[in-house]
C-alpha cells in the first residue's frame, strides 16, 4: 500500500503526535508499505525532515496556546496548492491524518484527498471552551470526508464524539518497549546512594502539575532526608523560585533535555517516576516508558493516565493538584523496596502490550477493515 501520514505540527519539534507518526512510519515500512509524511517544519536541517519520504509542506510556523500547551502549526494559505500538487502526483491509497481538524495541513489534505481517509484523534479537552465547538460549522465538511476514525484512548473518543458521533476504533499510542526495557547502566549522578524521584517533560507547562511535585518534596524529605528530584526536560526554573526556596541546594537537579538514547537510563536509575499532571492528557506515554523500564509510577488521577495505569498494580494514581496526595504516595513507596520491585515488574509486563510493532499491526489491520467496509475489498485498492 502507498500510505501518507499527515501531521499539523512542526515535525522536528518533539511531541507526542510527531513521535507517534515517526514510529508508525518506521513500522509500516518494515511491513513493506510505501510511506510518505506530510507536515510543516521549522528546521530543514533536522534528520527527520531530511528523510527522503518527508514532504515539508510549510516552513512558516506559529505557536498557538492549546490545552495547557503550545501548538506549533502553520496557518499558511500557500500550502493548499502545494498539498494539491503532492496528492495528485503521489496517488496515495491511504491518507492517515493525525489531529485531522487542526489547521492547516490536515484540512488542506482532506480538501484535496481522493484516497481512503483515516483519522487519529489524540487530544482530550475538558470544559466547554473547545475549539471543536466553535469550529464545528466549518469542520463538518471535513468530517464528512473521513472513512475511518481512531482514538488513542476512550477519553479521546469521548471528547471528539461529543461533536461528531461516529464509530471510533480505540488503538493506543505505542512505545519502544525493547529500548526502554533493555537493562542500562545507571546514570552516574543518580548512583550515589540517594533516593531518586524522576520527572520527565516540559515542566513549565501548567498541565504537567510540576509545581505540586515541588511542593510535595519538603513533606517527603521530612521522612527521607536523602531524597532528590531529578527533572529531565525543558522549562523556566525561575517560575518556581518560591517552591525551590523551601528546598536545599541539590534537592532538585534540573538536567535539561535528555536525548532519546539516554532517557531509558534515567527511568531505570529512578526509584520512582512521578507524573503529577492535572489534566489535558489523553494518554500516558511517559507512564508506559517508565513501566517498560521497570520503574513504579506515581501519577495524577486524570482521564488519560487512568487508561494506562491501574491504581495499586503498576503504581499509584493520586488526586490532581494535591501536594499532600503526591507526598503520601511517595512516602508509601520509597521505603518499601520489595513493593517497588513488584510494581515495577508488573508495569513492565503491562507495558509490553504497547510495543510499537504490536500497535502498528493493529493500525494496519484497521486500514484493511475500513477498506473492506468502504470498497468491499481490503486488498484491491480502488481510490474513491
Amino acid at each position: 500500500m502507498k500510505i501518507c501520514l499527515v501531521s499539523p505540527y512542526d515535525f522536528p519539534y518533539k511531541g507526542g503526535v510527531s513521535d507517534h507518526i515517526s514510529h508508525l512510519d518506521e513500522q509500516l515500512r518494515v511491513m513493506g508499505h510505501e510511506v510518505k509524511i506530510l507536515a510543516p517544519t521549522s528546521n530543514e536541517a533536522d534528520d527527520a525532515t531530511q528523510a527522503k519520504n518527508f514532504y515539508p509542506v510549510s516552513r512558516h510556523i506559529i505557536g498557538l496556546p492549546a490545552n495547557g500547551s503550545v501548538a506549533r502549526i502553520s496557518l499558511s494559505l500557500w500550502l493548499w496548492s502545494y498539498v494539491k500538487e503532492i496528492l495528485a502526483a503521489e496517488q496515495f491509497d491511504i491518507i492517515h491524518l493525525h489531529e485531522p481538524f487542526m489547521p492547516t495541513v490536515p484540512l488542506a489534505v482532506l480538501r484535496h484527498s481522493k484516497a481512503l481517509n483515516i483519522a487519529t484523534f489524540h487530544a482530550f479537552g475538558e470544559g466547554s471552551n473547545s475549539p471543536y465547538r466553535y469550529g464545528k460549522p466549518v469542520l463538518d465538511y471535513f468530517n464528512g470526508k473521513l472513512h475511518g476514525r481512531i482514538a488513542v484512548s476512550k477519553f479521546a473518543r469521548q471528547y471528539v464524539n461529543q461533536y461528531w458521533p461516529a464509530d471510533y476504533k480505540i488503538i493506543p499510542n505505542g512505545i519502544e518497549f525493547a529500548r526502554f526495557s533493555k537493562p542500562q547502566p545507571r546514570v552516574p549522578r543518580m548512583d550515589d546512594g540517594r533516593l531518586n524521584v524522576l520527572f520527565v517533560g516540559r515542566f513549565s507547562e501548567s498541565r504537567k502539575g510540576f509545581r505540586y511535585l515541588l511542593k510535595a518534596m519538603p513533606l517527603v524529605k521530612e521522612y527521607f532526608p536523602n531524597l532528590r528530584l531529578i527533572v529531565a526536560g525543558k522549562g523556566d526554573r525561575e517560575e518556581f523560585a518560591d517552591e525551590l526556596r523551601e528546598l536545599q541546594p541539590g534537592d532538585v537537579e534540573f538536567v535539561g533535555f535528555v536525548s532519546d538514547e539516554e532517557l531509558p537510563r534515567y527511568y531505570q536509575s529512578a526509584d520512582v517516576f512521578c507524573a503529577p499532571s492535572i489534566g489535558g492528557e489523553s494518554f500516558g506515554i511517559v507512564l508506559l516508558e517508565a513501566m517498560a523500564a521497570g520503574t513504579p509510577v506515581v501519577a495524577g488521577n486524570i482521564a488519560g493516565y487512568g487508561s494506562v495505569l491501574q491504581h495499586g498494580q503498576q503504581g499509584y494514581l493520586v488526586e490532581p493538584k494535591s501536594e499532600q496526595a503526591i507526598a503520601r504516595a511517595l512516602i508509601r513507596l520509597l521505603p518499601d523496596q520489595e513493593m517497588r520491585a513488584r510494581l515495577g515488574a508488573a508495569g513492565k509486563r503491562h507495558a509490553e502490550q504497547y510495543s510499537w510493532d504490536k500497535i502498528a499491526r493493529r493500525i494496519a489491520q484497521y486500514y484493511d477493515e475500513t477498506a473492506q467496509r468502504v470498497y468491499g475489498t481490503s486488498r484491491a485498492w480502488v481510490r474513491a
